[in-house]
């Protein structure tokens, strides 16, 4: 066994011990989520919702439903190890997720005519959307490194694990949105 083919079969040994523990971690943290979405519904039932603004909500939305398209075309590329491809699906991702940062903590919190002191359907709004934000945060400066490592050459068709991380982490936070959104936005009537 030559030490190219021992290294990546090492590599490959830690790869799987990592993807293990990402997933446990994405499990414990979909609890939190969980239990998030749960209250809304325990606490305000399906009659009652913020009073937000629905144009922005769709559009953020969409913002990182199309992200997610990106993420995973980086995801791609690098798989098969299309390194410009990569950078630019990556930097369109960041660019996209910050975005929906702006839109969310940025425009709906600014704009929202309810505080997280004006009852129970502002409380569920502000914990839950801050909630994710600071996972769409964390998403964002996690993508920033792998950006940053991909432009120094960092990664290959063979050993990409940290670009599919990203990626996974990247379509959990969309996923969870993708419940979150219609809980807060679409379900109920307007609370005011």
């Amino acid at each position: 066994m030559t030490t190219e083919s021992k290294s990546l079969a090492d590599y490959r040994r830690s790869e799987g011990t990592n993807r293990l523990g990402l997933w446990l971690f994405l499990l414990s943290d979909l609890f939190v989520f969980a239990g998030l979405y749960v209250s809304r519904f325990y606490l305000l039932g399906v009659e009652i919702r913020p009073d937000l603004n629905q144009l922005l909500g769709l559009l953020i939305t969409f913002i990182l439903l199309i992200s997610s398209y990106f993420m995973y075309s980086a995801e791609t590329a690098m798989r098969f190890g299309e390194q410009k491809k990569f950078l630019r699906n990556t930097l369109i991702t960041i660019a996209l997720g910050v975005i929906f940062l702006v839109g969310v903590v940025g425009i709906e919190w600014q704009i929202a005519p309810g505080g997280s002191g004006d009852g129970t359907a502002w409380s569920l709004f502000y914990i839950m959307t801050g909630f994710h934000a600071f996972h769409v945060l964390t998403g964002v400066l996690f993508l920033v490194i792998i950006y940053r490592n991909g432009r120094k050459g960092v990664y290959s068709a063979e050993r990409h694990w940290p670009v599919e991380a990203a990626a996974v982490w990247w379509h959990f936070i969309d996923v969870v949105w993708i419940f979150f959104y219609p809980a807060l936005y679409l379900i109920g009537t307007s609370a005011g």
